[in-house]
């Protein structure tokens, strides 16, 4: 359904109930493998060393077709407020909350693989609407990426993270923002990069959970702290990337098992948000299984399996080497997250670092982990950001 006013619709998602019936059908006849050879008294990650257990995954596919609702997830997006536009040829879908505050300044969130929008649902009120008079207050984009979510399928090469930032800039203007505020982490997290750099004159500052240093830096004035974290990152992209290879190279081969498969896509999803979170034995530790549910079902009855693992096929190891950003900057880098850039080579790329933080908690997922702390420190950093125009 859509309401046309200008060149933003109005929309409303709604599954048919045959569409959902379909999915419980196929969940009941699924056809699942032995157990995973590690020891039986294996306990924590090593559970999960040969990938998603087992019985967890039978214990989430239980629930998803008995217990999972749907039906609430459509209702928060439509409260929320969804709206589609076309940009370049391209549909783009996204979530618009506007703040009553007069004071609100826009602000642009975007997502990566495996997320979607799911991930910031639950978070845009406080957002637009804080509790305290003292927190900043925002106007809240937050879009799907093209072949993501209720976006449109690219049916053609180019849409990698330079074209989609552009697009970002376009979407903002369209709704009136011509200066706004940028937050992204993972695929999100390039963008925002892209945006700070490449868009000075319509980005206000950013917030990220992903920097991204340039390439060929030393380590010998790293603290040993700061070396650990280049080791973490270098072992997880030389022994645990896997997954990106296959997206990047043969993200069409994948897809058909994404897009046929509810249980081949909720384990491999599943299979990341378990090992890129600040947990040991299960996601569901810091994560319900409702959240991560609702992610799950929308690649599913959207179909975006395939569609969406070419962002990796379209932009893997792409951002520009030479790119610079100028523009203020809040950086805040989980402990558990896969990549764990060093300060002192974030000020590489980002030149106006207004606020640095290293959170106790949290990984690669902190509005799902850590949503309160994700909130506040968002404020925090955004705030330093603002601060640093005046």
């Amino acid at each position: 359904m859509s309401r046309s006013t200008s060149d933003v619709q109005a929309f409303a998602a709604r599954a048919t109930d045959a569409e959902l019936d379909d999915l419980r059908a196929r969940l009941a006849a699924a056809r699942l493998p032995e157990a995973e050879t590690v020891p039986r008294a294996a306990s924590g990650r090593r559970r999960w060393e040969q990938g998603v257990p087992l019985a967890d995954l039978v214990d989430v596919v239980a629930y998803w077709r008995t217990g999972y609702d749907w039906r609430a997830f459509e209702t928060r997006l439509h409260r929320i407020g969804q709206f589609r536009t076309t940009v370049d040829d391209l549909g783009i879908h996204f979530l618009h909350r506007r703040s009553t505050r007069a004071d609100a300044t826009p602000l642009l969130l975007t997502h990566g693989w495996p997320g979607s929008v799911a991930e910031f649902t639950h978070v845009l009120d406080e957002l637009a609407e804080p509790d305290s008079a003292d927190a900043p207050a925002f106007h809240v984009v937050a879009p799907s990426l093209p072949g993501f979510g209720y976006s449109d399928k690219p049916a053609t090469t180019g849409w990698g993270t330079e074209k989609i930032a552009a697009a970002w800039v376009q979407l903002m203007e369209r709704l009136g923002y011509s200066r706004f505020l940028a937050h992204g982490g993972d695929w999100g997290g390039v963008i925002t990069t892209i945006l700070g750099g490449r868009f000075p004159h319509h980005v206000l500052g950013i917030h990220t959970t992903l920097a991204q240093a340039p390439p060929g830096l030393p380590t010998d004035r790293l603290t040993a702290a700061e070396r650990r974290w280049t080791e973490e990152t270098h072992d997880f992209w030389h022994h645990r990337e896997a997954y990106a290879k296959q997206q990047a190279t043969r993200p069409q081969t994948i897809g058909y098992a994404l897009v046929d498969s509810p249980v081949g896509l909720l384990a491999w999803i599943l299979d990341k948000f378990a090992e890129w979170s600040d947990t040991e034995g299960s996601p569901f530790e810091t994560m319900s299984m409702d959240r991560i549910l609702d992610d799950v079902t929308l690649y599913w009855l959207t179909r975006t399996g395939a569609s969406a693992a070419r962002i990796y096929y379209e932009s893997h190891n792409s951002l520009d080497p030479e790119l610079r950003v100028d523009v203020p900057s809040a950086i805040s880098v989980y402990p558990r997250d896969i990549e764990k850039c060093p300060r002192p080579w974030a000020q590489e790329r980002y030149r106006q670092i207004v606020r640095w933080r290293t959170p106790e908690t949290g990984g690669h997922f902190p509005s799902l982990e850590v949503p309160e702390y994700f909130v506040k420190d968002l404020q925090e950093g955004l705030a330093a950001v603002l601060a640093a125009h005046r």
